[in-house]
């Protein structure tokens, strides 16, 4: 959004300088993007007279002068027609930047004659296209700096042009007068009301205007009326220097009064040339197929239910984005038509961008105009075109009613601080409200119909704040709600979360954070990958699906550092996993990945290959830090990505499965290029049943003051027989007593078959017994011993080997 300072303070009356403008601009949230003044490009430039001019000895179209300056008489060489004797000139001296020409001016020879300066026209310093001759003054000064002769004679010359950025949410900064507004809000002058009376119609229009009914939500409202007997000519000065300094082109007085509404109030218009319209004008849907030849002289076909404008004959216009050529103004127009309504922003976005068009009048109806200001606006445009090109006002036609976008809610004074932590006081608060046209009753406050991005009661307070400042915040303490520690704003998971990820990273894991999405294949490798996780938009072809595990994003991440040489990896991530695209089909996992070798190459020959029991030893650990009981059974129903035979799954029961470890199945290894060994266990955080008790203190320590006793037991078993049920057997021989059952040996083979029989092997196991309340003697071990021996022979079929 281009505007210049004078355009400005046509609305705002103002005696702040140009840089604190600038700034409370900014403050505003009208960020200020650039400042074009010439006043920078031009300071340099002074005035100077010509003493004397004479005929260049060695070249018929160059002239010598003698150009009288500040720095005393120069001689300078001049090729412009009108360079004589006696008139008042702008000079460009020795070492002064020429912008029109990108040249700094040195003394030189010109066919051997030395010229020391310039004297300049004003394409040479970019003020217009003008290059017939160099500029004559009618006075001015010798020596006076340009720039002052400028601001005392032509003050528009040197008008600075400022351009804002402006966000989605604010089309009313669209037009300068919103931009006025929030400056005179803000304390920097005060808002010039810019009225008019209604024009009243002196004759019935004689071109009608309709909207089809199934057309009523896309284009509410459509004002016009003729205007006959129009001289349409060149635009006067001053609205064509508005209309350059901001970048466009003026072409006519009638198209540069709806360009000027465009960006003086937000309200683009349109005119037709009324006498090639052709019976009445109707807004409707386009059926599909339809084209129309643009005023920037390009073919467009529409689309169905695009909006359109149509006379008897077809199409002329393309509601709210852009005019049609065959019914275009020219010089030759002498009765038009000119239109004020109100379309969709959604279906104009819709519109523009299916036949791209970026338009100044698309830019603003897809981002939202006043619809209340359209029966204010025709007034307006009416009054400057029967001012500027003459003419006479029919009666204004209407078809349909402006939408009604009245809202009110309640200003609540109090929520300032709370919500934004500044100390206003209500009193201001109602004024900056009012300032910037909010309509105050009681406690509510009438939203403007020009504010469609102020929505609720929290939008009341931003607009206080931003007008007060936000720089104006100041930090401090946060107000305790009572004495003492306060209560923790963590929820039991995102403890435990916390827990499991400074456990995982203690055991010597890496952690990474890799995207929720995978690609299709990835996904069904560990169970996912169907419809109900499948993105409708999806970023990439490589992320089509939400992750049923984080595992597929840490063996990626494995598989590119080894394609880097990094060949012992240990990694993990905490974070979800997706089962569905509901929350309640969401779980929240801890997984880690280990790949290669338990260390790097030693003399002591210590490194060996990752195996499962390192997978098996770190989820115990990271499930007793999130407080996992410590009895859990291990089965063998495991999920199909894992090893069959190298695997386990860690449960509570029956069905509460709290984690899986193991090796990978090898053909997920083949898919995810990860060259093994590599072993992964992943936790279930929500599995784990949370403490009944909500006290934030330890259990007391127990130490035991018996000195325990360990006792070595050796069993020969079937070959198939698990590890598991001999200690879950011996464990359950003496609850109380025993403390401990672990595996410390295993013989099997051919030797051990051959000194125990085929299909069997040996397997040891240590008990560690713990009295509480008295020493053991060796009868009370001896009988201990007898349960154990009976329980594994129970559960086992194995007999204590002699």
């Amino acid at each position: 959004m281009k505007f210049t300072l004078s355009w400005l303070k046509h609305h705002l009356e103002t005696e702040a300088t140009l840089d604190e403008i600038l700034y409370a601009l900014t403050d505003l949230g009208l960020e200020v993007e650039g400042v074009e003044n010439p006043v920078d490009r031009l300071s340099e430039f002074t005035i100077g007279k010509v003493t004397h001019a004479e005929k260049h000895p060695d070249a018929d179209k160059l002239k010598v002068c003698k150009v009288e300056t500040d720095e005393g008489e120069l001689q300078i060489i001049c090729g412009a027609p009108n360079a004589r004797e006696g008139i008042t000139v702008v000079v460009a001296k020795p070492g002064v930047y020429v912008p029109g020409i990108d040249t700094t001016i040195g003394v030189g020879k010109i066919r051997g004659i030395e010229s020391h300066g310039m004297m300049c026209s004003e394409r040479e310093m970019e003020m217009s296209d003008a290059h017939d001759g160099i500029i004559e003054l009618p006075s001015g000064e010798v020596g006076q700096r340009f720039t002052d002769w400028l601001s005392e004679n032509q003050p528009e010359r040197v008008d600075p042009v400022i351009e804002i950025a402006i966000t989605p949410n604010r089309p009313d900064a669209l037009g300068v007068e919103g931009v006025a507004r929030d400056l005179a809000a803000r304390g920097l002058g005060t808002l010039i009301p810019r009225e008019t009376d209604p024009v009243p119609g002196s004759f019935p229009c004689p071109i009608g205007v309709s909207i089809d009914a199934d057309t009523l939500d896309q284009a509410p409202v459509f004002y016009g009326r003729v205007i006959k007997g129009v001289k349409n000519g060149p635009s006067p000065k001053w609205l064509q220097d508005y209309l350059r300094a901001i970048g466009l082109r003026p072409i006519s007085t009638l198209v540069d009064i709806t360009n000027f509404f465009t960006y003086d109030r937000n309200r683009p218009l349109h005119v037709f040339d009324a006498d090639k319209v052709k019976g009445n004008l109707r807004l409707h849907r386009a059926k599909g197929g339809e084209t129309l030849v643009g005023l920037d002289e390009k073919e467009y076909t529409f689309e169905a239910d695009m909006t359109l404008i149509s006379d008897d004959e077809g199409v002329e216009s393309i509601a709210g984005v852009m005019g049609g050529l065959p019914t275009g103004c020219t010089e030759e127009t002498t009765n038009v038509f000119l239109e004020a309504a109100y379309f969709d922003p959604i279906r104009t976005a819709y519109t523009g961008r299916a036949l791209k068009i970026n338009s100044d009048a698309r830019y603003r109806f897809e981002r939202g105009i006043d619809p209340c200001w359209t029966p204010v606006g025709i007034e307006h445009a009416t009054r400057m075109i029967l001012d500027l090109c003459g003419g006479e006002a029919s009666d204004v036609v209407i078809a349909g009613e402006i939408p009604d976008v009245d809202r009110a809610y309640k200003l609540d004074t109090a929520r300032v601080e709370s919500l934004v932590g500044m100390e206003i006081p209500a009193a201001e608060q109602r004024a900056t409200l009012e300032a910037l046209g909010f309509r105050l009753e009681g406690d509510m406050a009438h939203v403007p119909s020009w504010r469609p991005d102020v929505m609720g009661e929290a939008d009341l307070v931003e607009e206080v704040a931003r007008v007060a400042s936000l720089t104006k915040l100041v930090g401090k303490p946060m107000r305790r709600a009572s004495a003492g520690v306060p209560e923790a704003v963590l929820t039991p998971m995102q403890r435990r979360e916390a827990t499991a990820r400074r456990t995982i990273a203690t055991l010597g894991y890496n952690e990474c954070v890799t995207y929720s999405f995978v690609d299709e294949a990835s996904a069904g490798l560990f169970g996912g990958g169907t419809d109900a996780t499948k993105l409708d938009n999806p970023i990439s072809s490589e992320m089509s699906h939400m992750r049923p595990t984080p595992l597929p994003g840490l063996l990626q991440a494995a598989s590119r550092n080894q394609a880097r040489g990094y060949a012992d990896l240990a990694l993990f991530e905490v974070g979800p996993a997706f089962h569905g695209g509901e929350p309640d089909e969401q779980q929240q996992l801890a997984c880690g990945v280990l790949v290669g070798h338990s260390g790097p190459k030693d003399v002591h020959g210590s490194r060996r290959a990752v195996d499962v029991f390192d997978a098996k030893a770190d989820i115990e650990a990271v499930l007793a830090a999130i407080g996992a009981p410590a009895k859990v059974q291990i089965r063998r129903d495991v999920p199909e990505w894992l090893h069959p035979g190298r695997s386990g799954a860690i449960c509570l029961g029956p069905k509460n499965v709290l984690g899986y470890f193991g090796e990978l199945h090898p053909k997920v290894l083949d898919a995810l290029d990860v060259k093994g060994p590599a072993v992964v266990f992943s936790v279930d955080l929500a599995a784990t049943p949370f403490p009944k008790a909500k006290g934030t203190n330890r259990g007391a320590l127990e130490l035991a003051d018996l000195q325990a006793v360990e006792r070595d037991f050796a069993f020969v078993l079937d070959v198939g027989t698990e590890a598991l049920t001999v200690v879950n057997a011996a464990a359950g021989a003496d609850k109380t007593l025993i403390e401990e059952v672990r595996v410390f040996d295993e013989f099997h083979g051919e030797k051990a078959e051959a000194q125990m029989g085929a299909g069997k092997k040996s397997l040891a196991i240590t008990v560690r017994l713990q009295p509480k309340d008295r020493t053991l003697k060796e009868a009370d071990i001896e009988a201990v011993s007898k349960k154990i021996i009976e329980k594994v022979a129970k559960a086992t079929g194995g007999v204590l080997r002699s």
